[in-house]
C-alpha cells in the first residue's frame, strides 16, 4: 500500500515538474510556517499587495465552530454577516443549531488592500468577566486568522492583556487573486485555517482541486511541510464548496508537528533524480499490484476459515427478555449470539452489578403492581436493604444509558448500580438505579401536610443547577439532558437533589430525529417543537419551569397557567403591584415563611429562563451566580 501511494505521489510530482518548467512564478513566500502564538511577524504573516491596487474582492474564509462561537447565530456575530447568508452557503437550515466543535463554516467577507497589506477588518469587543491577551483572541477566537503580532500592530495603544470591554480592531488574512501570481481562471482565494491532520492531499480532495493549484498559490515546493495553528489560501476558479465527506482531522492537540517531511530541490541534478526516481517508482507499483493481489487472495482463504469457525460458536452472556414489556418474565430460549460490545462488556464488568432476575424478582416481590413507581419502573429492595429503582426499557436504549453513565459521575446525578442480564435472547432489559428516600420531587411538592420549607427548595434549585452545569460543561461530549422535569428529579434523605432519565443525547451534535411533534409533552422549549433545535438552551427553559414549580408548589403541564400568573413580572403588574403579584403565585403551604426579596429574584430568574427566544435566556454558569448566594 506504500508502494501504491508512492507512486500516486510521484506523479503528481511529475505534473508538478512540468508546470514548473512552463509557468515559472514568483518567488515570494506566501505561507508563513510559524505558530499561531508567535509574535515575530513572517513573510506571509501577512499577505502582501501592490500600491497600485486599489481594488477590493469578494472572497471567503473558513471558520470553525468552538466552545465559544457554537452556531451560525455565534458565527455571524462575530464577523458581521447576515446568518441566513451563512445558513444557504453552508446547506444549514437553523441557525440556532448547535454545531458540531470543529465543523467548518464558509464565511464570504470582503478583502481591500489597506498599506502594504490585503485584510478583512472586524471588531471585536473583549466581554465582561474575561482574563484575555491577544494571543487567546488571535489564535482561540479567531483561529490563527489573525497573528498576535498583527493585533499590537493595529491596536497600538493596547498592550499584551487586554481589560473588559476594550474595543479591538482585527485585520484577518485574506488575498484577492487579480494581485497574485498564481495561473488564470482562480477566482477566489479561501483563507483556510489548519489543524493538525490537514495535508495538501486531503484539502486538494476537500476543496476538489489539484495539489499542483495548492502548491503554486501558496509557492510551496512539491511536497511542503505544512503546520498545525498556520493558514493558507485555497484557489478556487468556482464557487467554494466543501466536501464533508472528507474524514475530519481529529481536535488538536498541544506539541504540533509538521504533517508532511519536506526537501528542499532546486537543483538541476536532483530534479533529473526525482524523474527517473518516478519512472523506477511506476515499474515497482506494477510488481507490487501483482504482489498485493496474490496477497489478498490468500488473505481472504484464511479469513474464511476463521469466520466459520467463529460462527460456530455461542455467547454465554446476553440481556434477558420478559414476555411483554409490563410483566418481567421471562422466555426460555436461549441465544447463540452477544448483543454486547467489548467496551459494554468491561463497563459491566468492572463498574456495575450484574443483577439475576432472581435477584430482582426478590427486590420487586416478582414485580408486584404495588411495587410500581411509574411506566416499566419498579421501587425495591436489595439485599443491603437499601432502596433501588429498577427500569424495564429496550436493550438499545439501554446499552446508551450505560454508555452514558460510564462517562459521568457528580453528586447530583442519579447513580445507575447495575444491570440484569442473563443467558436469553434479549430485546428488553433492566437497569437499577440509586433510589433516593425522599422520592421525587413532584410528590414532595404535592404534599400540603408537609410542604418544603424555603430554604429546601433554593437548596434543590442549586443542585439541579450544578447538576446541568456538570452536563453543558464539564463533560466530553456535552449532553443536554432534554427532559428536565419536577418528575425527573430525585431527592435524597438529606435533601439533595439528584438529575435522572439522562439519555443519549449529546448537546452538540444530537436532534430529535423522527419524532413526531405530537409526542412531546407539556412546557417545552418553542425552538424544540418548532424545528427540533436541539442545545443547553432546551434544558434552561425546561429549568426555568422546575424553578416556577418550587416557587409555586403548581403542576403546570401546558404552561398557560404559568404564563398567566407570572405576567406581574413582564410590566402587567396588578392592582397591588409586583410584590402582591408575587405573593399570589407563591405556594399558599410556605405562609409567609420565605424572604419576598430572594423570591422576587427566583421569580425573575425562571421569567429570564423561559424567554421565548433562545438568545434572551442565561447560561447555567450564569445561574448558578445567583443561585450561589441563596444557598446557606
Amino acid at each position: 500500500m506504500y508502494l501504491i501511494w508512492f507512486a500516486a505521489e510521484t506523479m503528481v510530482f511529475i505534473w508538478f515538474l512540468i508546470f514548473l518548467f512552463f509557468n515559472p512564478t514568483s518567488s515570494q513566500q506566501y505561507y508563513d510556517p510559524s505558530d499561531c502564538s508567535e509574535n515575530t511577524s513572517y513573510p506571509g504573516s501577512r499577505y502582501t499587495c501592490n500600491h497600485s491596487y486599489q481594488h477590493s474582492c469578494q472572497t471567503f474564509l473558513v471558520y470553525r465552530a468552538n466552545q465559544y462561537f457554537r452556531t451560525i447565530s455565534d458565527v455571524s456575530q462575530l464577523l458581521l454577516v447576515d446568518p441566513a447568508e451563512l445558513l444557504h452557503l453552508n446547506n444549514l437550515k437553523y441557525q440556532l443549531k448547535v454545531l458540531e466543535p470543529g465543523r467548518e463554516v464558509l464565511v464570504p467577507i470582503k478583502c481591500s488592500c489597506l498599506g502594504q497589506f490585503f485584510q478583512a477588518t472586524f471588531n471585536y469587543t473583549v466581554p465582561e468577566n474575561s482574563t484575555i491577551d491577544l494571543s487567546d483572541i488571535a489564535c482561540r477566537i479567531f483561529e490563527g486568522l489573525a497573528k498576535p503580532g498583527t493585533l499590537f500592530e493595529e491596536n497600538t495603544s493596547e498592550e499584551n492583556n487586554v481589560e473588559m470591554g476594550t474595543k479591538l480592531h482585527v485585520p484577518l488574512k485574506c488575498a484577492c487573486p487579480d494581485n497574485f501570481s498564481i495561473g488564470s481562471g482562480v477566482k477566489y482565494l479561501v483563507t483556510y485555517p489548519l489543524v493538525e491532520g490537514d495535508e495538501p492531499s486531503i484539502l486538494s480532495e476537500k476543496f476538489s482541486i489539484s495539489p499542483v493549484d495548492l502548491w503554486v498559490a501558496n509557492s510551496f515546493q512539491p511536497w511542503p511541510t505544512i503546520y498545525p495553528n498556520t493558514t493558507i489560501l485555497i484557489p478556487l476558479k468556482i464557487d467554494p464548496v466543501i466536501n464533508f465527506s472528507i474524514p475530519r482531522p481529529p481536535p488538536p492537540s498541544p506539541g504540533f508537528l509538521p504533517t508532511i517531511l519536506v526537501q528542499k530541490t532546486t537543483n538541476t541534478r536532483l530534479r533529473n533524480l526525482y524523474i527517473a526516481g518516478s519512472v523506477v517508482g511506476f515499474i515497482l507499483v506494477v510488481a507490487a499490484w501483482i504482489a498485493c493481489g496474490l496477497y489478498v487472495k490468500a488473505l481472504s482463504k484464511v479469513k474464511a476459515v476463521k469466520l466459520q469457525s467463529f460462527n460456530t460458536r455461542s455467547s454465554p452472556l446476553s440481556f434477558p427478555t420478559p414476555s411483554s414489556p409490563r410483566s418481567g418474565q421471562l422466555t426460555g430460549r436461549s441465544s447463540a449470539t452477544s448483543f454486547l460490545s467489548p467496551d459494554l462488556l468491561a463497563c459491566i464488568k468492572y463498574s456495575l452489578r450484574n443483577y439475576s432476575i432472581e435477584d430482582l424478582k426478590r427486590a420487586t416481590e416478582d414485580f408486584s403492581e404495588e411495587r410500581k413507581i411509574g411506566d416499566e419502573a419498579y421501587r425495591g429492595l436489595n439485599m443491603d436493604n437499601a432502596e433501588i429503582m429498577i427500569k424495564l426499557m429496550r436493550f438499545e436504549l439501554a446499552r446508551q444509558i450505560i454508555d452514558i453513565h460510564s462517562k459521568i459521575n457528580h453528586i447530583n446525578i442519579l447513580n445507575l448500580l447495575g444491570v440484569c442480564c442473563g443467558e436469553n435472547d434479549c430485546s428488553w432489559s433492566y437497569l437499577v438505579f440509586e433510589l433516593p428516600g425522599n422520592g421525587c420531587l413532584r410528590d414532595l411538592l404535592s404534599n400540603s401536610s408537609n410542604p418544603l420549607r424555603w430554604d429546601k427548595r433554593t437548596e434543590i434549585a442549586f443542585d439541579i443547577a450544578t447538576g446541568l452545569h456538570y452536563l453543558h460543561y464539564c463533560i466530553f461530549p456535552t449532553y443536554a439532558h432534554l427532559s428536565v422535569s419536577s418528575r425527573d428529579i430525585y431527592v435524597t434523605t438529606d435533601w439533595r437533589a439528584k438529575l435522572t432519565n439522562i439519555r443519549a443525547n449529546p448537546a452538540f451534535v444530537s436532534s430529535r430525529g423522527n419524532e413526531n411533534i405530537e409526542n412531546v409533552k407539556g412546557w417545552v422549549a418553542p425552538e424544540y417543537v418548532v424545528d427540533g433545535s436541539v442545545s443547553e438552551k432546551v434544558d434552561i427553559f425546561a429549568f426555568g419551569i422546575v424553578l416556577l414549580e418550587l416557587i409555586s408548589g403548581k403542576d403546570d403541564v401546558d404552561g398557560k397557567s404559568f404564563k398567566e400568573c407570572i405576567a406581574f413580572l413582564g410590566g402587567k403588574t396588578t392592582e397591588g403591584g409586583c410584590f402582591d403579584g408575587l405573593r399570589s403565585f407563591m405556594d399558599p403551604c410556605l405562609k409567609e415563611d420565605y424572604p419576598l426579596p430572594e423570591a422576587l429574584c427566583l421569580a425573575v430568574l425562571a421569567k429570564a429562563c423561559v424567554e421565548e427566544d433562545p438568545l434572551h435566556r442565561p447560561s447555567m454558569d450564569d445561574i448558578l451566580k445567583v443561585l450561589v448566594r441563596m444557598v446557606r
